[in-house]
C-alpha cells in the first residue's frame, strides 16, 4: 500500500511521503491553531511545515514542482503561514502595535523579494555563455571572473524565504509572553538579512565581477578556432538521457589522426558528457552556430538523426556523414533520413545490406564500411572457465517508444528467462545489466524489471547459504579494501564535486589535463579489476549505474542473453555463444530473415525453454554447433580484424577529406574563373553563363 501511495505521490522513498503528509496537513492545523488561539500549536505546527518542505527541496521532490504548477507553490506556502501567524496575533490578546508591525514586517519582506529574484535570475543569465566550452583555453583572449559564492545563488528563493524565521520566532514569542521586544527584534533582523541578501548580489550583475558580454565571448570562441583549425567535428543534439550516443565515440574522436572538434547544442548533453581530451564547443542558439567560423573544417560526424542536424548540414564546404550510435537491424539503423548525408558508416557488410534491402534511397556507392572502433576493450572467448562456474549475463533492452511486444523480453520472458539461469544445473552466475532507460516510458516495465531484480537477489542470497559455494574472505576482504583506496585516488583526481562553479567558470577551467585523464582511465581499470575479485565468482549480481560498463561485463561473462539492440552486434565481437529472445513470436526462421544480428544465436521464446542449447554451449565449447557460424556472422556485421576498425575509421576520414578539399577547390577555380569572365565581358552584353541561366528562370 505505501508503495503504491509513493508512486501516486510521485515521491522517492517513504520518508518524501511522510514529509508531504506532514507538511499538508500542517497548514490546516496552522489555521486550527489561529483560531482557537493556541501559541503552542501553531509554533509545532510551524515547525513541522518548515522542516518537511526543506526536506523536500533538499531531495528535490517531484511533488514540489506539482505544488507550484497547482498554484501551491513554495511563495504562497510561505506567505500563508505569515498570515495565518497574523491571524493568530489579531485572535491573541495583544497591543495593536505589535499587530502592525507584524503586518508592516511581512509586506516589506516581500517587498525584497522582487529585486532579490530579478538579481538572481539576471546574474545566472548573464553567466549562461552563448558558447560553453571545455578544452579550450580562452584565458588570454577573454576574462571570466568567479562565479558568486554557491551559497547565494543555490536554492536562493528557499534561503531567501526562510529569513522570515527569525520574525516568525521573535513574534510567537511575544504571542507567548506579551512581552513585545521579541516581536520587534525578530522583524528587524528578518529585514536587516532580507537586505544584506539583495546588497551582496549587486557586485555580480555589473563591473568586474560580471562575465563578458556574448559578443565578445562569441569572438573569443571564433578566435580560437581560427588558431586550433579543427578537421573533423563530431556534432550532436539530443536530450540529456542520449548523452551516451555522443560518449561512446570519444575514445574514438581522440584516436583521430586529424585535429578534432565535439560540437554540442544543448547545454545538458555537455552536463552529461564523459571526460575526455578532445576540444568540446557546446553552441545552444541556432544563429550562433551559423555564424560560427567552420571554414577548416573537412569532415562532419553526425552521431544521430534530429532536427538540429540542419544548421550543420547546411554548410557545404563540408562532407557530412552519419556514423550512428549502434549497429543493429533495428529501423532506426535504415532511417530514410540518412539519404541527406553525403556518406554513411556502417561497422561492416550488413550495414550495406540493410539500407539495399530497406530502400530508403541510400546509396550503395555512398556507403562507407569502417569497423566498428568502440569495440576494441572487447576480449575475444578464451574457452570455458576451469577455476569457476560459467557466467552468463542477461542485457535486455529497454522498452521503446512504443508497445510492441518485439521491443524487449524483460515484460513476456525476462522472468522465465532469470528463472530457468538461476536454476540451471550444473549451476552457472547470472549478471543482470539492464538498459538504463527501462522503466523510463512503461510502468509494466519497471514493474518486471523489480521482480526479475528480486529473482536475482533471492537467488544469491540462497547461493549464499549454500555449502557448495565458497569463498576466498581473504581475497575478497584485500579486493574491497582496493575499491576503497581507488575510489578515494578517482574523487581526489576528479577534484571537489560539491562546488564545481557554474558554466562560464567551467569554461574558465575546464581544460583538462592530460596526465590526470590517463591516470583516472588507468585507476577505472584497476577498480574495474578489484570489482570483480571483491565478490564470490560464483554469486548472482544485479548491475545498474555506469560502472561497471556492459564491455566489463561482457569481458567476465561466457555467453548472453539480450534482445534485438546494438548490444548483440558488440556482443558478437567477443565470439561467445549468445541467446536472442524473439518477444513477438514470429518464429525462429522469420525472426532470423528480419534480424542479421541472431542468425548464429540461440533463439528464445518467451518461455525459454531454448537455454539448455546456451548452457550447452557454454560448458562444451568443442562441440558448440554455432561456433562456426558465429565467426563468420562476425566478419559480416563488424568487418575485418586486420587492419584495425580505428585504421579503417582514420582511413575513411582521410579520404572524405580529400573530397572535401577537391570540391573547395573546385569551387574557388569556378570562381575565379567566372570572376575573370565577368571583368573581360564587353560592358552592357551577358556571358553564355548568364545568359543560359536567364533563360532557365
Amino acid at each position: 500500500m505505501i508503495s503504491t501511495a509513493i508512486r501516486v505521490a510521485r515521491v522517492g522513498s517513504a520518508a518524501e511521503l511522510a514529509a508531504a503528509a506532514l507538511m499538508m496537513l500542517g497548514y490546516p492545523a496552522l489555521m486550527l491553531a489561529a483560531l482557537l488561539p493556541s501559541v503552542g500549536a501553531f509554533a509545532a505546527a510551524a515547525a513541522v511545515t518548515y522542516l518537511a518542505d526543506h526536506y523536500l527541496h533538499r531531495r528535490g521532490s517531484y511533488l514540489i514542482s506539482r505544488l507550484s504548477k497547482v498554484r501551491a507553490g513554495l511563495s504562497i506556502r510561505f506567505l500563508i503561514r505569515q498570515l495565518l501567524l497574523v491571524l493568530l496575533l489579531a485572535r491573541a490578546p495583544l497591543a495593536d502595535l505589535v499587530f502592525y508591525v507584524a503586518i508592516a514586517c511581512f509586506l516589506a519582506f516581500y517587498a525584497f523579494q522582487a529585486p532579490h529574484g530579478a538579481l538572481v535570475t539576471l546574474i545566472r543569465n548573464r553567466r549562461r555563455m552563448p558558447v560553453a566550452t571545455r578544452n579550450v583555453d580562452l584565458g588570454s583572449r577573454i576574462r571570466i571572473p568567479d562565479a558568486p559564492p554557491r551559497g547565494l545563488l543555490n536554492r536562493a528563493a528557499e534561503k531567501m524565504l526562510h529569513l522570515d524565521l527569525v520574525a516568525v520566532a521573535g513574534l510567537l514569542v511575544t504571542a507567548a509572553t506579551g512581552t513585545n521586544v521579541y516581536g520587534y527584534v525578530g522583524a528587524v533582523v528578518t529585514l536587516a538579512l532580507a537586505f544584506l541578501y539583495v546588497a551582496a548580489l549587486v557586485p555580480y550583475v555589473r563591473g568586474k565581477k560580471s562575465p563578458p558580454r556574448a559578443e565578445r565571448v562569441l569572438a573569443a570562441v571564433d578566435g580560437w578556432l581560427r588558431e586550433y583549425r579543427p578537421q573533423t567535428v563530431l556534432y550532436f543534439s539530443g536530450s540529456k538521457d542520449s548523452a551516451y550516443q555522443v560518449n561512446m565515440w570519444l575514445q574514438t574522436m581522440e584516436q583521430l589522426e586529424t585535429r578534432p572538434l565535439i560540437l554540442l547544442r544543448e547545454r545538458a548533453i555537455l552536463q552529461n558528457l564523459a571526460p575526455t581530451t578532445v576540444p568540446v564547443v557546446c553552441v545552444p542558439g541556432g544563429v550562433h552556430l551559423m555564424n560560427m567560423d567552420l571554414s577548416s573544417v573537412q569532415v562532419a560526424l553526425y552521431a544521430a538523426n534530429v532536427g538540429k542536424n540542419i544548421h550543420m548540414l547546411r554548410v557545404p564546404t563540408m562532407k557530412h556523414v552519419f556514423i550512428g550510435h549502434g549497429d543493429s537491424d533495428k529501423l532506426a539503423s535504415v532511417n530514410p533520413f540518412s539519404k541527406v548525408y553525403d556518406e554513411v558508416w556502417t561497422a561492416g557488410r550488413a550495414g550495406r545490406d540493410r539500407y539495399a534491402i530497406a530502400d530508403v534511397g541510400v546509396r550503395d556507392d555512398d556507403i562507407v564500411e569502417v569497423g566498428r572502433p568502440q569495440l576494441a576493450p572487447i576480449r575475444p572467448a578464451a574457452g570455458a572457465p576451469e577455476d569457476r562456474i560459467p557466467t552468463v549475463l542477461y542485457a535486455p533492452t529497454w522498452e521503446g517508444w512504443d508497445d510492441n511486444p518485439g521491443n524487449t523480453s524483460i515484460l513476456l520472458a525476462g522472468e522465465n528467462i532469470v528463472r530457468a539461469l538461476v536454476q540451471a544445473d550444473p549451476p552457472v552466475r547470472v549478471l543482470y545489466k539492464p538498459h538504463p532507460f527501462t522503466g523510463t516510458r512503461s510502468t509494466k516495465a519497471a514493474a518486471a524489471h523489480r521482480r526479475i531484480t528480486a529473482l536475482v537477489e533471492k537467488a544469491a542470497a540462497e547461493r549464499a547459504a549454500d555449502a557448495r559455494f565458497t569463498t576466498d574472505a581473504a581475497a575478497q576482504a584485500q579486493a574491497k579494501a582496493e575499491l576503497v583506496r581507488i575510489e578515494a585516488r578517482l574523487a581526489e583526481l576528479a577534484g571537489p564535486t560539491g562546488d564545481r562553479g557554474d558554466e562560464a567558470e567551467a569554461t574558465r577551467d575546464g581544460v583538462v589535463d592530460v596526465a590526470r585523464h590517463e591516470g583516472i582511465a588507468r585507476l577505472r581499470d584497476e577498480w574495474n579489476d578489484a570489482y570483480w575479485r571483491s565478490f564470490g565468482s560464483w554469486e548472482h549480481r544485479v548491475i545498474t549505474g555506469a560502472e561497471p560498463r556492459l564491455y566489463d561485463c561482457f569481458n567476465v561473462s561466457e555467453a548472453m542473453v539480450s534482445d534485438i539492440s546494438s548490444v548483440v552486434s558488440d556482443f558478437i565481437a567477443s565470439g561467445k555463444p549468445y541467446a536472442v529472445t524473439d518477444s513477438a513470436e514470429l518464429g525462429v526462421e522469420e525472426f532470423k530473415l528480419q534480424n542479421t544480428a541472431v542468425r548464429a544465436a540461440v533463439i528464445l521464446s518467451n518461455s525459454a525453454r531454448e537455454l539448455p542449447e546456451l548452457l550447452a554451449a557454454v560448458r562444451a565449447p568443442e562441440a558448440d554447433p554455432l561456433a562456426a557460424e558465429r565467426q563468420e556472422l562476425k566478419r559480416y556485421l563488424l568487418g575485418p580484424d586486420e587492419p584495425t576498425s580505428m585504421e579503417q575509421f582514420n582511413s575513411a576520414v582521410h579520404q572524405l577529406a580529400q573530397k572535401a578539399e577537391a570540391r573547395n577547390r573546385g569551387q574557388e577555380a569556378g570562381g575565379r574563373a567566372a570572376a575573370a569572365g565577368n571583368a573581360n565581358a564587353v560592358p552592357g552584353q551577358r556571358t553564355a553563363d548568364q545568359a543560359s541561366d536567364a533563360i532557365k528562370g
